[in-house]
This record gives structure tokens, sequence and C-alpha cells, in this order.
């Protein structure tokens, strides 16, 4: 099964804007550096859905986070030197992405890997699972989260151990940022496949897997238009529960 990221994105987002009915406004604060062209690009992505719930987008520097604090909800988008100490610095109440110790939401990559098991029946207890790559965004969410669920974790890196260790998996989380690193005939038949790996290659976004694993896989996120949208809306989704439990509702 190939998941359509964009379909359940949408189907999230309109449940998100019954939801933001009930405000006045929403606000979410993005600090960021000087960016590339692809970390442009993810910040263009999120505006355009927060237009879509009619949530303001505010722009900070990285020497402007109490100004970002006033809005209802804050990320910082990495990467950029300093960011994880502006991530540890930032309030729970505020941490939109849930990147923080201790956070209040879920983040984003880990959620819609929930909501992509939830919906095509994946159960994740005492399941074989390899994760491929440390990041905060991906690698280290999703880890936590499949540990949560009673999955039997292993965690790899391009660095850091095998990846003879996806042979034997049940689940696979791709995080490492490598084109096409995975192929097909690197896991076996029937692996629950999420691919939220993101690169550039000839001017083309691409994930970690190559497109043809989608073959072996029973569950596969393509990139892109897989698991991306779905962590998008998520990510409002946590902007939203914030903002509820900072207005005591």
């Amino acid at each position: 099964m190939i998941i359509d990221g964009k379909k359940i994105a949408e189907e999230i987002l309109q449940v998100l804007s019954e939801e933001r009915a009930a405000f006045d406004t929403v606000t979410l604060g993005v600090v960021m550096s000087v960016g590339d062209a692809a970390t442009e690009s993810f910040v263009k992505i999120k505006t355009r859905v927060a237009e879509h719930l009619n949530v303001e987008v505010r722009r900070f520097g990285p020497d402007e986070m109490s100004q970002a604090l006033e809005c209802d909800g804050v990320i910082v988008q990495m990467p950029f030197a300093g960011a994880d100490a502006l991530i540890a610095a930032l309030p729970p109440e505020k941490d939109a992405d849930g990147l923080g110790l201790h956070a209040k939401v879920v983040p984003p990559v880990a959620s819609a890997m929930s909501e992509i098991f939830a919906r095509t029946g994946v159960a994740a207890a005492n399941k074989k699972a390899v994760v491929v790559g440390e990041g905060a965004l991906v690698g280290a969410p999703c880890a936590t989260l499949l540990r949560e669920l009673g999955a039997h974790v292993t965690v790899v890196s391009l660095e850091k151990g095998s990846l003879a260790k996806l042979k034997g998996a049940d689940i696979v989380v791709l995080g490492a940022g490598a084109p096409a690193l995975v192929k097909p005939d690197m896991m076996k038949e029937g692996v629950v496949l999420i691919d939220a790996g993101t690169s550039e290659s000839a001017g083309h976004l691409v994930g970690d897997a190559d497109p043809k694993c989608a073959e072996v896989a029973s569950v596969f996120t393509p990139v892109p238009s897989g698991i991306g949208p779905i962590a998008v809306a998520m990510l409002f989704k946590n902007l939203l529960e914030l903002k509820k439990k900072n207005s005591g509702r």
C-alpha cells in the first residue's frame, strides 16, 4: 500500500479547520536563520497550510526568541548553528514541534507515523523495528514512539551500526537524508517502510528509499507526498492543542 499523504493531510486539516474556528486568532512563530533553498521551501509549505487554516505565521531571527514567544506556538526551523540550544530553551507550552525535554505534544513526524499505523492497521508491539538516522526531527522521536508502542527498536546511522539490520525488520523508518540509500533487496517482503528522509537530487526532493522499495513493502510512504504532508498537518494539530491548553479550554 502506497500512502497518499496529501489525501490524509487534507482529511486532518478539515477537522482542524473546525477546531480553529473556536479562536479569534492563532499565531505560529518560526525562528530561523538565513536558510538554503530547501529550508525556505519547507517554511513555504507550512505557510501555505497556515493560510488554509487562517493561522498567522510570523518569522523571527535566532536572536528574536523573546518576540517569537508572544505567538501561540513556536518552531525552530533547523538546521542552523545554535538551533539545538534554542529548542532546549523553548518553554514546553510554546514548543509546537514537541522537541524539547518536557514537551506537551508529540513531534510531528512521529505523530504522522502513528496516524499511518492507525489507518493501515499496523501494530508495532513486539515487532522488530529499525530506525535509520538519529536526528531530532525524525530518528530520535520515531525511535522513542516505537519503543512506547512496544516495538524492539534498533537505531543505526550512516556512521554507526549496519544497514544489514534492515533485513530482519518488520518496520523500517528512514531519516538519514541520503538519496536512495535503501534498496528493495535490503529488506524482507511485507516490511512497513516509513521514508521520512528528505534531500535534494538533481533539483528534486527525494527520500532515503529507492522508489522500487514499494514493490516489497506492505506499507510505503513515498517522497514527496508521503509522510511529509501528514507531518505538516500534525504540526498545526499541535499548535491548536497548545492554544487550547494555554487558554484553559
